[in-house]
C-alpha cells in the first residue's frame, strides 16, 4: 500500500471512531437516568431459578430443557415507580412473563402483577381471552395486538409505572396505557383476587412458563414515588 492510501485509510478509520463516538454520546443522552441490570456476562444482581435461566452470548436465556416451568428470575432489589426497557426475543409458541411489585414467594400473576410475555401467533393461543395476550396485564388489562416482530426477531419493550398508571411500549406503540384502580372498579377481567394491585413496590423480574426466551438490554430508571 502506498503512503497515500495509509494516509487516505487512516482517515476513513478516523472518521469511523468519531462518528462511533458521537452515536454513543447521543444514546447515553438518551438513556440518562438508567441503571443496567443486567451485566451481560452473569446473573450478579438476580435472584431466583439460575439453573434454568443463564447467560448465553449476552442474553439471558429461560431454558426448561423440557422439564418444569423455568420458574422465575427475579431483581435482587426492589422497585415502586420507574421505567423498566428491555429487549426480548420469542421461540415458537413461547410464553413467559414480567413480574413487576412482586414478592419472592407466590404466583406473580396474583400476588404482584404479571405482564404477559407471549407468542400471539401460536395456534395453540388462538382462543385465549384477552387478558392473556402479549403485554396484557394478567387477568386486569388486556393490551392492544399485532405489534410483535415476527418470531426470532428483537422485540424492545418499555413499561412506565408511576402510582397506578401503567404504560407499556412495544416496538414504538402504546398497547397499554391505563389506571390500573379504574381497571378494577367493577371487578377483574379474570373474576379472581389480585392481592398484589394493593403491592406499590417489590422485584421484577422473568416469570418461566416452560418456554425457551432470551433477554437482552435491561434496564431501569427509578421515578419519584408518588404519596
Amino acid at each position: 500500500m502506498t503512503k497515500m492510501g495509509r494516509i487516505a485509510l487512516l482517515g476513513i478509520f478516523c472518521c469511523f471512531i468519531a462518528l462511533f463516538g458521537c452515536d454513543a454520546q447521543k444514546k447515553a443522552k438518551k438513556e440518562e437516568g438508567f441503571v443496567e441490570l443486567f451485566n451481560g456476562q452473569n446473573l450478579d444482581g438476580w435472584v431466583g431459578n439460575k439453573q434454568s435461566y443463564r447467560v448465553e452470548n449476552g442474553n439471558i436465556i429461560v431454558d426448561p430443557s423440557g422439564g418444569g416451568s423455568g420458574g422465575n428470575l427475579l431483581t435482587e432489589g426492589e422497585y415502586g415507580d420507574f421505567v423498566f426497557r428491555f429487549e426480548f426475543q420469542l421461540t415458537p409458541g413461547a410464553n413467559n412473563g414480567l413480574g413487576i411489585h412482586a414478592p419472592l414467594e407466590g404466583d406473580v400473576a396474583y400476588v404482584g402483577k404479571e405482564l404477559q410475555i407471549l407468542d400471539n401467533t401460536a395456534e395453540k393461543y388462538a382462543n385465549l381471552q384477552p387478558y392473556q395476550y402479549h403485554g396484557s396485564v394478567y387477568g386486569i388489562i388486556p393490551a392492544k395486538r399485532g405489534f410483535l416482530k415476527p418470531v426470532g426477531e428483537w422485540n424492545a419493550q418499555e413499561v412506565t409505572v408511576n402510582g397506578s398508571k401503567i404504560k407499556i411500549v412495544l416496538n414504538g406503540s402504546t398497547i397499554v396505557d391505563a389506571d390500573l384502580q379504574e381497571a378494577v372498579k367493577n371487578g377483574t377481567l379474570d373474576k379472581k383476587d389480585h392481592p398484589g394491585l394493593k403491592r406499590n413496590v417489590g422485584h421484577i423480574g422473568f416469570l418461566g412458563h416452560g418456554d425457551v426466551v432470551r433477554f437482552r438490554n435491561i434496564r431501569i430508571k427509578e421515578l419519584p414515588s408518588k404519596k
